[in-house]
């Protein structure tokens, strides 16, 4: 077998420095909707309180993994620490979908049992503070994440943005109240927020799940295939057996090479390590490509213990 091979590296600061950012404001915006609830009494903001302490927990192991992730493989890790990415993204969802359930919970209690609403205007203020403060964030980890191909930085990203829809659900509801003098309005928008945040939270684990039981991108698949197809078409070989899966950072592609029976090891190292590094190009932020040579005469010959 040929390896082409890309070594684990430490975080990128960008990546670095967001995940500091939102683990840092994470902790901030918790006092201040934690005071916020207390003072106002309000379900919606009780709701918004009770995601951010899911996220503050969420957060600090994204940041966490995420230096963990990028340890290099070990006596006790052959492929690297990566994948840890998933657990991270999949622990993201479980906490936003508890949350949710909780925050319905005590919607469905405050709404048949009633509740005040007070000091409306400081609630509105701080959870308005709270919502542009996460949306800047939100997008930039986002950015980030998509940029340097992190689903972990990109899974953080939503849940701060999930925060940014169930804090303008507050606002709403706040508004409402205010509005109309009908403390319904509050456990009504905070059932609202507690559907919103299930739903974002279950798409995360579905995601998560998918990577952790290496789940084909498509995508990637259509790109190697069409790689191959022009490499192989200009030297005259031939590809089979491509398999693909994508463990956090790292993508990793293994296939069969058909070469000419005539064609020497040397040159047909030469030519696998040149398609080797076509497919590592197109994978980032790192590729790990193994290519398994044979001959066109013995193709398929001895291949059961490998059928898909």
């Amino acid at each position: 077998m040929i390896g082409h091979l890309m070594e684990a590296s430490r975080p990128n600061a960008d990546e670095s420095r967001v995940m500091n950012v939102s683990l840092g404001v994470a902790v901030v915006l918790l006092v201040a909707k934690v005071t916020a609830a207390i003072v106002t009494g309000s379900a919606a903001i009780y709701s918004d309180a009770a995601e951010s302490v899911t996220h503050v927990l969420a957060v600090g192991f994204a940041a966490w993994a995420l230096r963990l992730s990028h340890k290099p493989s070990d006596e006790t890790h052959h492929f690297g620490h990566d994948k840890v990415a998933f657990f991270s993204a999949a622990l993201e969802g479980a906490m936003i979908s508890a949350a949710g359930v909780l925050i319905f919970y005590e919607a469905v209690r405050q709404f048949r049992l009633g509740s005040p609403v007070d000091e409306l205007e400081l609630g509105l203020w701080l959870t308005g503070g709270a919502a542009v403060v996460n949306a800047v964030l939100g997008v930039a980890l986002v950015r980030v994440g998509r940029r340097r191909k992190s689903g972990l930085l990109e899974a953080n990203g939503e849940h701060v943005l999930a925060d940014v829809w169930t804090s303008v659900g507050v606002m709403a509801a706040l508004f409402m109240v205010k509005w109309t003098g009908q403390g319904w309005w509050d456990p009504l928008f905070a059932g609202i927020a507690a559907a919103k945040l299930l739903w974002t939270g279950i798409g995360l684990m579905k995601r998560s799940f998918g990577g952790l039981m290496d789940e084909a991108d498509l995508e990637v698949e259509a790109s190697v295939r069409e790689l191959l197809e022009r490499e192989c078409g200009a030297r005259g070989i031939s590809y089979h057996n491509l398999r693909h899966r994508h463990s956090g950072r790292t993508h990793w592609v293994e296939l069969h090479l058909v070469m000419p029976d005539d064609m020497s090891v040397r040159r047909a190292h030469e030519e696998a390590t040149e398609i080797e590094s076509g497919i590592a190009a197109l994978l980032e932020p790192e590729g790990r490509v193994i290519t398994h040579l044979e001959p066109r005469s013995a193709e398929h010959s001895e291949e059961d213990w490998e059928a898909r």
